[in-house]
């Protein structure tokens, strides 16, 4: 599976310069985990870092001046970092698979001269076979829309033996787009095809339990959306596609609900489809609109795991809102499952501030933010914390070590 190795945020808010992970710069730094959580204190730059993944797949799926003025970053004045008139700028440095020489996507985002923000820069690029060391060469590198891309599956210029292959000049018509976004759907451009489709496939949680509780038109969804409104979508076109897989499927989920037994949808006299929750103690069986939060949450999390085709990479900001503390091990433990697995795999990213969820976890799944003096956040590695790491070791459990505030000290 695809997998983001590293990630970096430069003056997005709080976040003036931090990196999970390694990027192609970093010769001793370990690459993300498959499953990577970040915890930290309240304001210390958790959901300002989730929002960072999400910021860079909205400006691919709508356009970079429409990202800025969503209502949750409130323009993009509000979300460069205070004190710098420098561009926000990621980096994001992944495998298409595990034997596949690792890419790097680079973009900065900067206001014009009316204002108004625009791609200032865009990089996409790769390593040639056998290269250790240098910089990555080119599938594209646009510079306020204009620069170049290189046809092919291989991005090579000319030196040594190689032969060039195509190049071909870029200039975009209009400065909000990405280039990715424009290239990514052209046959000639393969990589940057793969990279774009990697990037638009990112699954952002912002699962709201009343929306999950509406009965939806009718409609099969082959997949659940952001917000989880369409659960009755989705339980129906794995009920008129999958069949039998579809009831093994509830039966699965039924089982790592704590007090249900069973999960069935119904159509309505309108041909819609709604969820009945069985938990053995009534005779009637409850409707998705009468469960609880918790209930409801646990169920889609558990669903979006059973996609046949999983994003490649899905996010989710404190999962453990709504839900019984007890619960909080076996879901960490089914979303690194799912994370590890062989077959239909996500990479995941989760943020939390519970300590329940980090005990199930290990130290190198789990970063540590915090704020430094001069209110910038800085972020380690919780492996990389000698004494926390050895007590692990000696059978403590990393959340009770986090509780006691072994994390948080400097």
């Amino acid at each position: 599976m695809a997998m983001i190795e590293g990630f970096r945020v430069q003056n997005y808010r709080a976040l003036r310069d931090v990196t999970l992970g390694k990027l192609s710069t970093d010769k001793g730094s370990e690459a993300l985990t498959p499953f990577t959580v970040v915890i930290g204190k309240n304001g210390s730059g958790k959901s300002t870092l989730f929002d960072a993944f999400g910021f860079v797949a909205d400006c691919l799926n709508r356009d970079v001046e429409t990202a800025c003025d969503d209502p949750r970053r409130g323009g993009f004045e509000r979300m460069r970092s205070m004190g710098t008139e420098d561009p926000i700028k990621f980096e994001i440095y992944y495998r298409e698979a595990p034997n596949e020489r690792p890419i790097t996507y680079k973009l900065e985002i900067q206001l014009d001269k009316h204002g108004r923000p625009y791609v200032e820069s865009e990089f996409l690029g790769q390593r040639r076979l056998g290269q250790q060391y240098g910089r990555p060469h080119p599938f594209l590198r646009l510079k306020r829309g204009k620069g170049k891309a290189w046809a092919g599956n291989e991005a090579v210029q000319g030196e040594g033996d190689e032969e060039p292959t195509i190049q071909v000049d870029v200039k975009l018509t209009d400065p909000r787009q990405l280039g990715i976004a424009t290239l990514g759907t052209l046959k000639e451009h393969p990589r940057i095809k793969r990279f774009r489709d990697f990037l638009k496939g990112w699954y952002l949680s912002y699962f709201h339990p009343d929306a999950a509780r509406t009965v939806p038109p009718a409609g099969a969804q082959k997949h659940l959306n952001i917000h989880g409104d369409n659960i009755g979508n989705v339980v129906q076109y794995m009920q008129r596609e999958q069949g039998a897989r579809f009831k093994h499927v509830l039966r699965r989920i039924a089982e790592k609900i704590p007090g249900i037994q069973s999960i069935e949808a119904e159509p309505t006299i309108d041909k819609r489809l709604a969820l009945k929750f069985n938990d053995g103690a009534f005779q009637d069986s409850f409707y998705a609109g009468q469960m609880s939060d918790g209930t409801l949450k646990v169920f889609a999390y558990l669903l979006l795991m059973e996609d046949p085709d999983p994003p490649p990479f899905i996010g989710i900001e404190e999962p453990e809102n709504g839900l019984y503390h007890k619960l909080l091990d076996s879901l960490a433990s089914e979303l690194r499952s799912h994370a590890t697995g062989k077959r239909n795999a996500s990479q995941v990213f989760v943020t939390t501030h519970q300590p329940y969820f980090v005990d199930a976890l290990e130290p190198s799944e789990v970063w540590v933010l915090k704020k430094r003096g001069d209110g910038f956040s800085q972020i380690q590695r919780v492996s990389d914390i000698v004494l926390v790491q050895n007590m692990v070791d000696q059978g403590l459990p990393l959340g009770g070590l986090w509780y006691s505030d072994y994390l948080d000290s400097e």
